[in-house]
């Protein structure tokens, strides 16, 4: 039981096939994994077609998903959540069993800073978690929440990291913060946003914004301020190293607890700097639906795979204990 059929990304072949052998390697017996580069909407129309269908854990962003089907079947496609789950919907009939189906589907991650927040925390939590590997993370700071009051001294030190960031390739130079973006999709999808950047009379760029191809995908980690909270950069998901700074009056932060709540449709991570317990209290009541993983203090890319559970809600997926329940058929009780 539980065999893969592994339908490796075509942007990752070669890195998932050492993973496929270093597991063979190691033991793992014959055909309990099976490594099967495929086209990704036909593999994927074919395993939820088929009555051995157990379920589904999907997880990804939207320009890149990855699919574990049970009998674990594992694939990355180009698909929405939606899409599969209306695939599993309409073949219920031909199903042995109702396939389990949960979810992890990317995010629009937050910072908020309280004026009590201490700005070093701030600044340095800010840049790992919206620029490390070029914000290609889906637990990545997309949007942040400033006080005016602190918002000169962010700035600045946001301004100062920024100007040591380095980009290049790290086999030349183990200095490089980070590398290119993955591929020409990805490249042009975050150009675009760039574009929109200098176009829109809501946003300006303090930081970077350029972008280079001749050799390699390189995006600049770019720092964009908003006078529009509710403009379309602070909801929908960039998968890249832009973020987007939105400065408050000091004393409206419980309505910006409101507004990052209802911004976006995602609820996948999200931060809370402050140093007064309460705040920290008020902020987790008014943001316990707005995030799977929620940080006090802390960067939102701050959970270790393999050492933390990791899920969101809402358009993020089904949360954290429905993903891990998923993986069990029966659960003994002593």
């Amino acid at each position: 039981g539980n065999v893969v059929l592994w339908k490796p990304s075509d942007t990752a072949l070669s890195a998932s096939y050492a993973v496929y052998k270093i597991l063979r390697e190691s033991g793992l017996p014959p055909n309990i994994i099976q490594f099967v580069p495929a086209d990704g909407p036909v593999f994927g129309d074919t395993v939820t077609s088929s009555g051995h269908l157990a379920g589904v854990n999907f997880t990804g962003s939207v320009p890149y998903v990855s699919l574990s089907l049970c009998l674990y079947w594992m694939l990355y496609i180009r698909r929405t959540f939606k899409r599969l789950w209306k695939q599993v919907a309409q073949n219920l009939d031909i199903y042995r069993n109702f396939p389990r189906v949960a979810g992890e589907c990317g995010g629009k991650n937050f910072h908020f800073v309280h004026s009590s927040a201490d700005v070093n925390s701030v600044v340095m939590g800010t840049v790992r978690s919206a620029f490390e590997y070029g914000g290609q993370k889906c637990s990545a700071c997309s949007r942040m929440y400033v006080p005016d009051s602190l918002w000169p001294q962010i700035r600045q030190g946001l301004l100062d990291v920024h100007k040591q960031i380095s980009l290049g390739d790290p086999v030349e130079d183990f200095g490089t913060f980070f590398s290119a973006v993955i591929d020409d999709k990805s490249f042009s999808r975050i150009k675009g946003w760039l574009e929109h950047a200098r176009s829109s009379p809501h946003l300006k760029i303090i930081a970077g914004g350029n972008c280079d191809d001749s050799k390699g995908y390189i995006v600049e980690p770019t720092i964009i301020e908003t006078t529009d909270p509710r403009e379309k950069i602070m909801n929908e998901e960039i998968f890249g190293s832009i973020l987007t700074v939105y400065v408050y009056p000091e004393n409206d932060y419980k309505q910006v607890l409101h507004l990052i709540d209802n911004t976006s449709p995602y609820a996948l991570t999200g931060a809370v700097f402050s140093q007064d317990q309460a705040v920290i209290e008020e902020a987790g009541k008014a943001l316990r639906n707005a995030a799977g993983n929620y940080y006090v203090n802390d960067k939102s890319t701050g959970s270790i795979v393999a050492q933390q559970p990791f899920g969101g809600a809402r358009a993020s997926g089904k949360h954290i204990l429905v993903q891990f329940f998923f993986f069990f058929n029966k659960t003994p009780f002593v």
